[in-house]
């Protein structure tokens, strides 16, 4: 890769709109730029919200944002499982909501630690294939159990059978599967922060340098910098 491609070099912070895939987004800025270019971690094409794009030499420092906790807004269908835990999957059973006691219990329980299946469509790898590929094949697979944590799960509203919820989770969590765990699946799913920064700032004509935004990662939690 010649050295040109290593500039520029910096993080875009990009709302994404539903639709495309995370990859797709990655592949527009790097048209765009001409420089090599990645994510620090990905979104469901039908999810929205803040994604942090690395540009140039600043994608050898994604180690030092992949691992950032994440929050989200999502509404939550609670009369229907999917196969997916999402809206874009097979309708696997249907039941009464619970009522909003119940529903309080479960938001209890999942909250801190806690140990949940990865969804049936997701990137894991599952014998050395990727799990939405074997997914879409209709091959049924046993999906590994992963331990999460749940900073915080708040209920913002209940009714109808949807559930807005404002979760805060550290990297590597499934908004799905809490989904799941709850008894119902995602209707949408937006990202609002991931880390220090916010879907606010989001503007995918600013770049980033990479020393600032390093500095807001160091920063003590609860300060922006910004």
């Amino acid at each position: 890769m010649p050295p040109r491609a290593l500039s520029p070099s910096g993080i875009l912070l990009i709302d994404k709109p539903e639709g495309p895939s995370s990859f797709a987004i990655v592949a527009e800025v790097r048209r765009r730029t001409g420089a090599r270019t990645g994510h620090a971690g990905t979104l469901d094409p039908f999810a929205t919200g803040l994604l942090l794009v690395l540009s140039g030499a600043a994608t050898k420092l994604a180690s030092s944002f992949v691992g950032l906790d994440k929050r989200y807004l999502t509404d939550v269908d609670l009369t229907a499982l999917t196969d997916t835990g999402d809206r874009e999957g097979e309708i696997a059973a249907r039941h009464d909501p619970p009522r909003p006691e119940e529903l309080e219990r479960r938001l209890a329980g999942l909250r801190g630690e806690v140990e949940l299946p990865i969804p049936a469509a997701s990137a894991v790898k599952i014998d050395g294939e990727r799990a939405y590929k074997l997914h879409r094949r209709g091959v049924e697979v046993e999906m590994p159990v992963r331990r999460s944590r749940v900073d915080s799960l708040e209920l913002l509203s209940y009714g109808d059978g949807i559930a807005r919820l404002d979760l805060k989770v550290g990297s590597g969590t499934y908004v799905r599967a809490i989904a799941t765990a709850l008894g119902g699946h995602c209707r949408t799913l937006r990202r609002t922060e991931v880390g220090p920064f916010r879907v606010e700032e989001a503007d995918a004509e600013r770049m980033i340098p990479p020393d600032e935004a390093l500095a807001r990662v160091a920063l003590p939690a609860g300060r922006s910098g910004a």
